[in-house]
């Protein structure tokens, strides 16, 4: 059976400090991987592998002080995630991360968002 988490029962903390107004959370893995093909065929006979890059992008109604300031700053901090539904509960943190990019809307009938992308050293989930 899949483990559903829900929004309203998450959390997301920056440096242990939870973030208002989040409205979502997105990450992704990507594992650089080489293929070694042999001399005189089509075939795979190895396969190497590099780095793994971790990017993701916190989603925040309005703004985040917080999150502007390490733009600023350029230093590091720690994302963790809390995701719960019930009694399931997972965590994802996020470990030395720097802030790459910050976008900022304002739509009419809206409010202000602001989707901060960021990098890590590793993702581990527990």
């Amino acid at each position: 059976m899949p483990q559903l988490f829900t929004a309203f029962a998450s959390e997301v903390k920056i440096n242990e400090e939870t973030v208002e107004g989040l409205q979502s959370i997105e990450y992704n893995v990507v594992k650089n991987r080489q293929q070694v093909g042999a001399i005189g065929t089509d075939e795979r006979i190895a396969v190497y592998f590099g780095i793994k890059n971790v990017a993701g992008t916190l989603r925040v109604a309005s703004i985040n002080a917080t999150l502007d300031g390490f733009l600023q700053a350029n230093t590091s901090f720690s994302v963790s995630a809390t995701l719960r539904n019930g009694d399931a509960k997972r965590t994802v943190s996020f470990d030395s991360c720097y802030l790459e990019e910050k976008s900022f809307g304002l739509s009419s009938e809206g409010h202000a968002e602001t989707v901060y992308a960021f990098t890590a050293t590793r993702v581990r989930e527990e």
